[in-house]
C-alpha cells in the first residue's frame, strides 16, 4: 500500500437544527453499556429553558461551556431520530454516531480553517506529519456552504503529495460559528497586532467569517471524533509548532504529570508580501521585538489526562498548567490575515528578522523571503553638539531666559513661529546665538509642532547634531548631577544615546502678578516625585543621539523606530536606570516602574504666573491647537504641593548670560518691549468680563487649595475638572491617605 492510499479523507457535518430561535449545533450518539447516551450541544445564544425532551428522551447532566449548554441524555429509541420541543415547535434531531475508532491510538491535531487557501493546508500537514509525527487532524470548516466548492477537490488531490499517512476529516456546519457582528476574520481589525484600528473602515460584520465564538465546538469534537486518540494538540492551520525540542509534542504531553502542555503563540509576520502572488509559510522571517505576552493554546494525553478536563479554545478546563512552560509554535499571521501590506497587520517598526524562521523558510519550505534592509546606526559617538528645536508664539518675555540651556551645555537652537509679532527672535538669529523660522504648517497642512519638526529634519544644524531634544519654552532642562551640564549627565551615563527626561510640573506658587524676573527664581513649588495623576504629570521629553535609530523627531521622543537597530539603543530614565524594549515605540509618559528624577528632570513651568497664563490661554496651543486652556487645564497644571529649588544652583549661570545678551542694547530694548506688551495684554484681557471672571477662579482660595491636593484625587478627576470636586472635600484638612474619585465622565480640557 503507498503513502497516498493511507491517507484518507473524510467529510462530516453537523447535525444543526433551527427552529424558534433556538440552535442546535449537533447531536453526538455514544453506546455505553448498552444504553444509546446522546451528547447535545447547542449554540451559545440558545435558551434551553425553552427546550423540551421528547418521548423517550431524559436529561442526565446539563454543562455550561462558554456560555454554551450541553445536554448529556440518556434515550430509549435505540436506534434512528429523536424528537425535541423547542418553545412550541417539535423537531426531529438526527444524532450523528461517534467515530472514536478513525482516531483512536494516534497523534492528531484539532484544527480551524477560516479561507485559508488548499496549498497552505497542505504545506501544514505536510510539516507536522515529517517533523511531529501527526496522524490525524480535524478540521473545523468554517465556509459558509457552496462558497468553497473546489477545496475538497483540491485537498484530496494533494493529500497524495503527503509524505506519510493521515487521517483527515473536514467537519463544516450550515450554520455560523462566528460573532454575527464581527467583521472577518481575515479583514486587519481581527488582526491583533494592527496598528490604527479607530481608523479603519470596518467591514460589516459576518458569522461565517469572523473569529470562532462558538468555543463548545471542541468538546463536540472530543465527543465525536477524537475522545480516544493517543494526544491532541489545539493548533489552527495556519500555526506551526517549532522544532529543536528533545521531545516532540506529543511524547511530551503523554509523559507530562498532568497530561496537558500549554502551547505559547509567538506571532510572525514577513518583511514584505509579494505582489502577484500568494503569501505562504515561507513569506514569514519576523518577529516582534517588543512582543506583549503570549497567549496559548494547549495540547492534551488522554491516557493521562484527568476525565474532568474540558476542552476550550485557549486552555483545557479544570487542569493546572503553567504558560510560562509552554512549548512554543508559530502563529503565521499573514495567513490568516492577507493583506496588501504587512504594515495593516503589525507596525514595522516592530519587526525584526527572527534566524530560526529564516532557516525554516530556506531548509524546511525551499524560498527566498524578502529580506529586511541592512540599515547601519551612526555609531561615532562623541560630545559633539547638542540641538534644541522648539516652537514659541510672541513669548517675548520669556525669550531670554532661555540662555539657561545655553549655560548648561546646548550648542544649536532653532525657533519656529506662527502669526508672531515678536522681533526678538530675528534679532538673536543676527547674532549667530539661534536660527529662527517661520512654521511652514499652512503649506504642509500639519498642526504648528509636527510641521515644525517635519521641517527641522532638513536643517543642517539639526543633521549636523549629536544630540537632540524637542521642547517648549516654559520647560527647562535641570541636571542634578556633576556641576549641573550636560558634559557631567553624559558624563555619569556615559553609555547611554537616549535620555527620558520626566516632568516635573512646577505651579505658579500663589504668583499672581506677572513680574519681568526669572522664573527659576520666582517659582518654586511643584508637584512629588511621585505624582502619576494626572497622565501629564509623568510625561516625558526625550533628549536622543541623532544616530539613525528612529526615522523623525516626535513631540516627546524621536518615532518610527528603524527595528534593526534596536538592541543598540540605552534609553535611560532621568535616574540612569535602562527603559525597557517596550517603550521604545510609543511610549510618551513615565510609570511608576519607569520614572527616575535623581539625575535629570525637565522642569515644566506650564501655568507660569496667573496673569501670565490669561495672555497663554488667549494665545492658544500649539499642538493641540483645537482645545481651550481653561479652568480642568489650570486645575491639571498647577500644582504647588512642594518646594523643589535643585535648578537654582545654575541660576548664577544663567545670569551671566543673560545679562550678556542684555548689555546688548538693541536687544535690552526688544526685551523691554515684548515685557511692556505683555502687560499690556495682560490688562487688556482682564478688563473682559470673561477674564474678570476666569482670574477671579484662578486666584480664589478654591483654586488656590487644589493646587495642593492632587495627590488625593484619582484620574478620572482630572480628566472631569475642578467642578466635579464637591466643597467639603476641598476645605478639609485631608489625612495622608485620604483619596477621592469619580466615575469616568467626558474628558473636560
Amino acid at each position: 500500500m503507498t503513502k497516498a492510499d493511507k491517507n484518507e479523507l473524510h467529510r462530516r457535518e453537523m447535525s444543526v437544527v433551527e427552529a424558534e430561535g433556538i440552535v442546535l449545533l449537533d447531536a453526538v450518539c455514544l453506546r455505553q453499556d448498552g444504553k444509546r447516551i446522546i451528547h447535545l450541544f447547542f449554540h451559545s445564544d440558545a435558551d434551553t429553558l425553552r427546550v423540551f425532551p421528547g418521548l423517550g428522551v431524559s436529561v442526565q447532566e446539563t454543562r455550561s461551556i462558554g456560555g454554551a449548554t450541553w445536554w448529556s441524555c440518556e434515550t430509549t429509541i435505540l436506534e434512528g431520530p429523536i424528537k425535541m420541543v423547542f418553545e412550541d415547535t417539535e423537531v426531529t434531531i438526527e444524532p450523528n454516531e461517534a467515530e472514536l475508532d478513525l482516531f483512536a491510538g494516534k497523534n492528531c491535531f484539532v484544527a480551524v480553517r477560516n479561507g485559508e487557501e488548499t496549498s497552505i493546508v497542505v504545506d501544514w500537514l505536510d510539516y507536522h506529519i515529517k517533523h511531529h509525527d501527526l496522524q490525524g487532524v480535524v478540521i473545523l470548516d468554517r465556509a459558509e456552504p457552496g462558497s468553497d466548492k473546489g477545496f475538497m477537490r483540491k485537498l484530496r488531490k494533494g493529500g497524495k503529495k503527503l509524505s506519510g499517512p493521515c487521517e483527515v476529516l473536514l467537519l463544516s456546519a450550515n450554520t455560523p460559528l462566528g460573532d454575527p457582528k464581527a467583521p472577518p476574520e481575515s479583514h486587519p481589525f481581527s488582526a491583533p497586532d494592527a496598528p490604527g484600528k479607530d481608523r479603519m473602515d470596518i467591514l460589516d460584520g459576518d458569522g461565517w467569517a469572523s473569529p470562532i465564538s462558538q468555543v463548545m465546538i471542541y468538546e463536540l469534537i472530543r465527543n465525536r471524533f477524537l475522545g480516544t486518540a493517543r494526544a491532541v494538540a489545539n493548533l489552527d492551520v495556519y500555526d506551526l509548532m517549532i522544532e529543536g525540542d528533545k521531545t516532540k509534542v506529543f511524547d511530551a504531553v503523554v509523559a507530562a504529570e498532568t497530561g496537558v502542555n500549554p502551547l505559547g503563540e509567538r506571532h510572525v509576520y514577513p518583511w514584505r508580501t509579494r505582489k502577484n502572488r500568494p503569501t505562504e509559510f515561507g513569506d514569514h522571517i519576523c518577529i516582534q521585538f517588543d512582543a506583549k505576552k503570549m497567549k496559548s493554546r494547549w495540547c492534551i494525553g488522554h491516557a493521562v489526562a484527568p476525565d474532568a478536563a474540558i476542552w476550550r479554545l485557549i486552555r483545557v478546563g479544570n487542569v493546572n498548567t503553567n504558560i510560562a512552560e509552554a512549548r512554543l509554535f508559530y502563529r503565521f499571521m499573514s495567513l490568516r490575515h492577507p493583506a496588501p501590506s504587512v504594515s495593516k497587520l503589525v507596525p514595522k517598526s516592530s519587526l525584526i528578522e527572527h534566524p530560526p524562521l529564516i532557516e525554516l523558510a530556506q531548509k524546511k519550505f525551499n524560498e527566498k523571503p524578502v529580506r529586511m534592509p541592512v540599515i547601519k546606526a551612526d555609531m561615532d559617538g562623541g560630545r559633539g553638539r547638542a540641538c534644541i528645536v522648539t516652537c514659541m508664539k510672541n513669548e517675548g518675555p520669556f525669550i531670554l531666559e532661555w540662555a539657561y540651556h545655553k549655560a548648561i551645555g546646548f550648542d544649536n537652537f532653532i525657533v519656529y513661529t506662527n502669526d508672531c509679532t515678536d522681533t526678538m527672535l530675528d534679532k538673536l538669529q543676527e547674532c549667530g546665538i539661534l536660527q529662527h523660522r517661520d512654521n511652514p504648517y499652512r503649506d504642509v497642512d500639519m498642526k504648528p509642532q509636527h510641521a515644525a519638526m517635519h521641517a527641522s529634519e532638513h536643517e543642517e544644524i539639526v543633521q549636523q547634531a549629536n544630540w537632540l531634544v524637542n521642547m517648549d519654552v516654559d520647560e527647562f532642562v535641570n541636571i542634578k548631577c556633576g556641576d549641573g551640564t550636560l558634559d557631567a549627565l553624559f558624563a555619569t551615563v556615559p553609555d547611554a544615546n537616549m535620555f527620558a527626561m520626566t516632568w516635573r510640573l512646577f505651579g505658579n506658587g500663589d504668583v499672581e502678578k506677572f513680574e519681568d524676573e526669572l522664573l527659576l527664581d520666582q517659582l518654586t513649588q511643584c508637584v512629588p516625585e511621585f505624582a502619576n495623576k494626572p497622565h501629564q504629570a509623568w510625561g516625558f521629553k526625550t533628549l536622543y543621539q541623532n544616530n539613525g535609530f528612529f526615522k523623525k523627531m516626535g513631540v516627546h521622543r524621536p518615532k518610527v523606530l528603524n527595528p534593526q537597530l534596536w538592541e543598540k539603543i540605552h534609553w535611560v530614565n532621568g535616574s540612569g536606570a535602562k527603559l525597557p524594549k517596550d517603550i521604545y515605540r510609543n511610549a510618551w509618559r513615565s510609570t511608576t516602574q519607569t520614572f527616575g528624577y535623581d539625575l535629570v528632570q525637565l522642569n515644566h513651568y506650564a501655568v507660569r504666573s496667573t496673569e501670565s497664563f490669561l495672555v497663554k490661554r488667549d494665545r492658544g496651543r500649539v499642538n493641540h491647537v483645537d482645545r481651550d486652556q481653561g479652568l480642568a487645564y489650570w486645575f491639571r497644571m498647577n500644582n504647588n504641593a512642594e518646594v523643589e529649588t535643585s535648578i537654582q544652583r545654575m541660576i548664577p549661570q544663567l545670569r551671566a548670560h543673560y545679562d550678556k545678551l542684555m548689555a546688548d542694547d538693541e536687544i535690552a530694548a526688544i526685551h523691554h518691549e515684548a515685557v511692556k506688551r505683555h502687560g499690556a495684554k495682560i490688562a487688556e484681557l482682564r478688563a473682559t468680563e470673561k477674564y474678570t471672571e476666569f482670574y477671579k477662579d484662578l486666584t480664589g482660595p478654591r483654586m488656590k487649595k487644589l493646587a495642593r491636593l492632587h495627590s488625593h484625587f484619582g484620574s478620572n478627576v482630572f480628566l472631569s475638572g475642578p467642578d466635579v470636586i464637591p466643597d467639603d472635600v476641598v476645605e478639609q484638612d485631608p489625612a495622608t491617605d485620604f483619596f477621592f474619585t469619580v466615575e469616568k465622565g467626558e474628558t473636560i480640557h
